[in-house]
């Protein structure tokens, strides 16, 4: 068996009129609560609709996940990345190297609001642009056609990427196989009904076989699988919280850092690292949220203090009144992951 075949879904459970929805980016039919993102009427759903019912794909014929082509992931690219790029001096994994994010510099240790010891990981800069999801239902049910993998149209390095989706329902006739359709071409040519949510789901794409073992809850920590232009990606999942578009963008939330070198000095800002206590790697970056607070998001709004308070930093009170040399400097992906 594929170490892939338990979590192969990737689904968004969206209910219909009457019922509540669950939205995530895994789960499984037999009602487990994997990739749960939280509940909502669908008297609170936000939809469009994007494309006229068509027939079913005549000619089509569905594509078995298991030995479809995958494509190559490159988060470090200098198109994909922008605090962390490859380069000769940093080491960072090539295309397609599995990526070990429980390690530096994908993890960081900092403060919660009243002081607590907080994890996250470090999945850059990400646009308050989400990009689109297309999870599959047939007419008539209100759970995701089982099997199918979820569609997406946009990888790291692709314009308008986002570790941010934005879930779109899409509509297949009632005699639809699983997997069919491994594209956005698919389903367009198709003319599918499409409807746009107001749910997000973060749900970074990364090289096949990579690892990040830290929840904040009980989710499942493994990959899961979606479809790319016919080829399959692995994508890790974040349900600390349940996500919904603010307006049209990703919600965000203030964080407080502080590096080795200020910004403006040579070397200063990200590249000189942030600062950490002594023989410890905890900072004193100070997040405003958590997620069980109801402003919480893991797209943070980075504001940068005064490396000369450091020792003076040590929760968001403090963070605050520390000289800001910065405010708004970048927005970044950091979920939550613990908590002490």
């Amino acid at each position: 068996m594929s170490k892939h075949t338990t979590r192969r879904r990737f689904i968004v459970a969206a209910g219909l009129a009457g019922t509540t929805f669950l939205a995530g980016c895994t789960g499984s039919t037999g009602g487990g609560n994997g990739g749960t993102m939280g509940t909502a009427t669908t008297d609170e759903m936000t939809t469009e609709s994007t494309t006229e019912q068509g027939d079913s794909m005549d000619g089509s014929t569905p594509t078995d996940p298991a030995s479809a082509p995958r494509a190559t992931i490159d988060r470090f690219s200098e198109a994909a990345g922008t605090l962390m790029v490859r380069t000769d001096e940093n080491g960072l994994p090539g295309p397609d190297e599995a990526v070990d994010f429980d390690q530096g510099p994908f993890i960081t240790q900092g403060l919660g609001p009243d002081g607590e010891i907080v994890r996250y990981y470090n999945f850059d800069v990400q646009a308050t642009t989400p990009a689109p999801i297309y999870a599959l239902f047939r007419e008539g049910e209100d759970t995701p056609v089982e099997g199918q993998l979820n569609v997406v149209d946009v990888i790291p390095g692709d314009e308008g990427y986002n570790d941010f989706w934005h879930v779109h329902k899409v509509t297949v006739p009632e005699d639809y196989e699983a997997n069919t359709a491994t594209s956005l071409a698919d389903i367009e040519d198709a003319g599918y009904e499409m409807e746009a949510t107001d749910m997000l789901v973060n749900c970074p794409v990364v090289p096949d076989g990579s690892t990040a073992s830290m929840r904040y809850g009980d989710e499942d920590t493994g990959l899961v699988e979606g479809w790319y232009q016919g080829m399959v990606v692995s994508y890790f999942q974040f349900t600390e919280a349940a996500l919904t578009l603010s307006g049209e963008s990703v919600p965000l939330s203030p964080i407080y850092v502080t590096f080795n070198v200020n910004p403006g000095e040579d070397g200063g800002g990200p590249p000189s690292g942030f600062v950490t206590e002594d023989g410890s790697d905890q900072t004193h970056n100070v997040v405003a949220t958590l997620p069980d607070d109801s402003g919480y998001s893991p797209l943070w709004f980075v504001n940068i203090y005064d490396n000369a308070d450091f020792d003076g930093v040590s929760d968001l009170s403090s963070a605050t009144d520390a000289e800001q040399l910065a405010s708004g400097a970048a927005n970044v992906n950091c979920p939550i992951v613990s908590v002490e």
